[in-house]
């Protein structure tokens, strides 16, 4: 992974594989659409716009002055009892943010910044030795000072003018990326590391923490949501304790989407985390899982930007049916509630779901809901559009 940053590379990394008995819950895969936790490389945010945040600890992590950059020597030129020490002023250079705006603009000391956060990427991933607590703690710090930071607004937001198909717009990508997946590799190696203790790492990667990436997930560009996706991912299989409030978390934006604003970019990626937490639910499900399937997961049908989203929603709908054959009654009803009515293309999405939905669903629950079933289909039969009918 290193190697191909350092050079440049485009191909997608992926993250270490660990065993699935660490995380408790099924490792992404099969039918999942994008549950791997490949990351795909990517950005966005206006420069200038990067605020500082507050750490894990919940202390204000503030960013120094801008000022002059030095190089440090590299961790093989010390001895190992001053690495330690060596690691944390090599934090202290990568809390300067530089202005990604121009180019041309402090060019040394971006490739000094850059290569700095090489090397500490490269003393987590090669195992050197656990980091002290201090240590960890000032490298989440370092982290929320470089991701933690106001997103720019969406392109729509800026010319007043109707939200635009994001499938017919080119992406926005962060001028700043160069760093920011440095910044991003760096805590994912941490996150992953055997060398990690939870019990002191979860001090620093806490609630507030973990709402701040969750908001980052709003970014434009899909490279951040990859590895947002893949890190908090590992963050809700390593850290258990964090794993209900993930939940309440993600919750909470769904519902501020669905009754709001209709306007989110990393919907997508959220519903591919459900659909791997999903699968790895125990039996009998909780009544909490199934209240989350009635009150955030059906009405996601609702908005307009549902096609984007739809593959992975359509597949969290399933993953619950396939579990407890007994909701089908209730996602069936469901989705005839808020079936489209003028819309063709999402009326052959919603087909295409209910169809996965019937293929797991018993008698007994297909009875109580075939009477309105069946006269959705016989709409769906007379309508004039063609795939629709077919």
């Amino acid at each position: 992974m290193l190697k191909k940053i350092m050079k440049g590379a485009r191909k997608p990394s992926k993250s270490d594989p660990n065993d699935t008995s660490l995380y408790g819950f099924n490792q992404p895969g099969g039918r999942n659409p994008g549950l791997n936790v490949v990351v795909n490389h990517a950005s966005r945010v206006g420069p200038g716009q990067q605020s500082p945040s507050s750490g894990g600890s919940g202390m204000v992590a503030t960013p120094p002055p801008m000022g002059s950059i030095e190089a440090l020597p590299p961790f093989r030129d010390v001895p190992i009892s001053d690495r330690q020490n060596l690691f944390l002023r090599k934090l202290q250079v990568c809390c300067f943010l530089l202005d990604f705006s121009d180019t041309l603009k402090s060019v040394r000391e971006k490739e000094i910044k850059r290569q700095t956060l090489l090397e500490l990427v490269d003393f987590i991933q090669s195992g050197s030795g656990k980091i002290t607590e201090t240590c960890q703690e000032e490298m989440v710090k370092m982290i929320s000072i470089n991701l933690f930071r106001c997103l720019p607004p969406a392109s729509h937001e800026n010319t007043g003018q109707e939200v635009a198909d994001p499938e017919d717009e080119d992406p926005y990508l962060e001028p700043s990326w160069p760093h920011l997946q440095l910044v991003y590799e760096l805590l994912l190696r941490y996150v992953v590391s055997s060398d990690t203790d939870t019990k002191i790492a979860k001090r620093y990667i806490d609630h507030s923490f973990v709402l701040k990436l969750l908001e980052l997930f709003d970014s434009e560009d899909p490279r951040e949501r990859e590895y947002l996706k893949t890190i908090l991912h590992r963050i809700y299989g390593k850290f258990m304790v964090h794993r209900p409030f993930i939940r309440k978390a993600i919750n909470n934006i769904f519902y501020r989407f669905i009754y709001e604003t209709e306007r989110h970019s990393g919907i997508g990626e959220l519903l591919e985390i459900l659909g791997s937490i999903i699968n790895g639910f125990a039996l009998p499900m909780k009544e909490e899982h199934k209240l989350f399937l009635v009150r955030a997961l059906i009405p996601l049908h609702k908005p307009k930007p549902v096609t984007m989203y739809h593959q992975q929603l359509s597949y969290c709908i399933t993953q619950f049916v396939e579990k407890d054959y007994k909701l089908a009654d209730t996602v069936i009803r469901g989705l005839l509630k808020y079936w489209p009515v003028t819309n063709c293309q999402k009326e052959v999405l919603f087909l295409g779901e209910l169809e996965e939905v019937l293929e797991a669903t018993q008698a007994a629950e297909f009875q109580r809901c075939m009477v309105p079933l069946f006269r959705q289909i016989s709409r769906c039969l007379n309508s004039a559009h063609f795939q629709v009918w077919e």
